[in-house]
């Protein structure tokens, strides 16, 4: 059995699209209908039914996806066994933007010192979609948010640093009541689809702002770009570093009231993933090690 047909099976059932899945894989609709055919005649069962525009597995199908994402996981594992005599290869990492514009530098450059020959391929995507590719070996770590729901047992989780949401405004309002600012300044929405957005719209609501709209966005180093020419403010997870302006500022929002202790909204939290199977594990290790470092430096 050819490993790339079953990888690509793989990825038309997590698509549900012959046509996304060869976009995704950079290959002809046709290649990969190919590929399906040849899988069902070395297998002799039928393994996809076609629903309108879409495919699903059959049962037979459903079966080969239990086992064939170990499979794939143990080929590449194999693959990267024979070729470890020499600390060299590629460690495939996910990350959301916030992250890469944030401490990723710093983790990437403590990394490159211990590991000099290992190259880095980096995919920058929202969690929903990093955690999908990890969990299809198409990754092997990710910097991320926590998911909402418990993990595989093939896949790791740790914290790195929580985010909670701050004003960002332009310096000059340094002083001001940051609820103020929420209420009368133009905002720069952080966009509601997001985990960050979505937590920013709860605050907003709960505080029983309405605010006056200026742009949504689903960059927070764009919306830093604008409050800075002076264009609103933010309400955004503080993602640290990368939110050091000379004519910004970040106000903590202050709790909601009248709610039980007073606290303030829970912030975001940011760790990696990893799947725990694959021998690029020490990789990852060292990966982690330089995360953590680099959370915890001043």
């Amino acid at each position: 059995m050819d490993i790339r047909y079953l990888n690509n099976f793989l990825k038309v059932v997590a698509v549900g699209s012959m046509s996304e899945a060869a976009r995704q894989l950079d290959l002809s609709p046709a290649a990969v209908a190919q590929q399906m055919r040849a899988l069902e005649r070395e297998l002799d069962v039928s393994l996809l039914v076609r629903q309108g525009r879409s495919v699903r597995p059959t049962a037979a199908g459903q079966r080969l996806v239990e086992r064939g994402s170990m499979l794939v996981q143990d080929a590449e594992a194999l693959r990267d066994w024979v070729a470890t005599d020499e600390d060299e290869g590629e460690l495939r990492l996910g990350t959301v933007n916030t992250a890469l514009h944030g401490f990723l530098p710093d983790i990437l450059q403590a990394f490159t010192e211990r590991h000099p020959h290992v190259r880095v391929g980096l995919r920058i995507g929202i969690t929903p979609a990093l955690y999908s590719a990890l969990v299809q070996s198409e990754l092997d770590a990710a910097l991320c948010l926590k998911m909402s729901f418990d993990l595989p047992k093939t896949v790791c989780w740790t914290p790195l640093r929580q985010e909670p949401l701050v004003v960002l405004a332009h310096a000059r309002d340094a002083g001001r009541d940051p609820l103020e600012l929420l209420r009368n300044a133009p905002l720069v929405r952080y966009d509601r689809q997001l985990a960050g957005g979505s937590l920013a719209q709860r605050y907003l609501q709960a505080q029983g702002i309405r605010p006056h709209e200026r742009l949504e966005l689903n960059s927070i180093m764009a919306i830093a770009l604008l409050v800075e020419r002076g264009l609103g403010v933010g309400l955004v997870p503080d993602i640290g570093q990368g939110l050091a302006g000379q004519s910004l500022c970040k106000l903590a929002v202050p709790p909601v009231a009248g709610d039980g202790n007073g606290l303030a909204p829970p912030p975001r939290e940011l760790g990696m993933l990893w799947r725990n199977q694959s021998q690029r594990g020490r990789w990852v290790r060292t990966l982690l090690q330089c995360a953590q470092a680099a959370v915890q430096a001043p």
